[in-house]
């Protein structure tokens, strides 16, 4: 079925309309970022660069480290960007933008998105690096799309529903797990894996007080305190249930892994993390 003109925008020159990529600047490996400062200097790690494309606050470079064809891309903040930049990437990789055609054989990417988050736990300390095995959807997107239902796991949520004492008022708390394959060839004993959050806002979403009262000031600690099966909730941010519902519903692999630069637990915060950031990039690019 050919794809309206409305539905997906292709620019005058061939790339999609926001991130004004073409088919063949992507690669299948591909590192998401929200800070496009970072794109920069993870691409410093390259050996070869290829293209450089940059469109608001969609910034991508693809080249080449230790012989993998990489795109770092940045996407901004929150999961509506998320939805745009899943979205066209998967187009770029899975229609014919010439005939506007599903082509007939899928294409797979690898999606590793490198963030900072706040640890929710008193044992995650300042300088961790955890992974994103599962992420909770607090944000709304996913339901939007017919086959969130197939990736949720409905139990999880409805346990994160009581003991959290989630507000009816809020989105649905979709919970779904990261690529498995792709986590483990992350992971390693220098990072924690648990279970994130992801938050619609960075202030009264992720329980901060500054001069407007909050409308569940016990969230945090019920974060806290939430036990499912071995599962507890370790940090919160704001992007990676998008990117993992997205990509699973598209066949697609994604994780997430993030520098803790901040402690709800212990009310402490680092703005100086740039040095152990270089680290976190340098294992994800020997990791992919």
């Amino acid at each position: 079925m050919r794809i309206a003109e409305s539905e997906l925008i292709i620019n005058a020159d061939g790339s999609v309309f926001h991130l004004h990529l073409k088919p063949e600047q992507v690669a299948d490996k591909v590192i998401l970022v929200g800070d496009p400062a970072r794109v920069d200097m993870i691409a410093g790690y390259f050996d070869h660069r290829e293209c450089c494309v940059s469109n608001r606050e969609f910034y991508t470079i693809t080249g080449s480290y230790a012989g993998k064809r990489l795109s770092v891309i940045s996407t901004g903040i929150g999961s509506e960007n998320l939805d745009i930049v899943i979205n066209e990437l998967d187009a770029l990789c899975n229609i014919d933008f010439d005939s506007r055609e599903i082509l007939p054989q899928p294409r797979c990417l690898e999606f590793v998105r490198i963030g900072t988050c706040g640890s929710l736990q008193a044992d995650i300390p300042l300088g961790s690096f955890l992974l994103s095995e599962k992420s909770i959807d607090a944000c709304g997107l996913l339901p939007y799309y017919a086959d969130f239902k197939n990736i949720c796991e409905d139990d999880f949520a409805q346990a994160f529903i009581e003991q959290t004492q989630y507000r009816s008022e809020w989105p649905y708390p979709c919970v779904v797990a990261c690529n498995q394959d792709l986590m483990q060839r992350i992971a390693g004993d220098d990072m924690i894996c648990g279970v994130t959050l992801t938050a619609n806002g960075f202030y009264g979403p992720q329980g901060r007080q500054l001069r407007l009262s909050l409308a569940h000031p016990d969230f945090n600690r019920l974060l806290e305190n939430f036990r499912y099966e071995k599962h507890r909730i370790c940090n919160y941010e704001m992007e990676s249930a998008a990117l993992a519902g997205l990509a699973k519903m598209l066949g697609h692999k994604a994780t997430t892994v993030c520098l803790v630069i901040a402690n709800r637990y212990a009310k402490e915060a680092n703005v100086n993390y740039q040095e152990r950031m270089q680290v976190l990039v340098k294992t994800v690019l020997d990791r992919i």
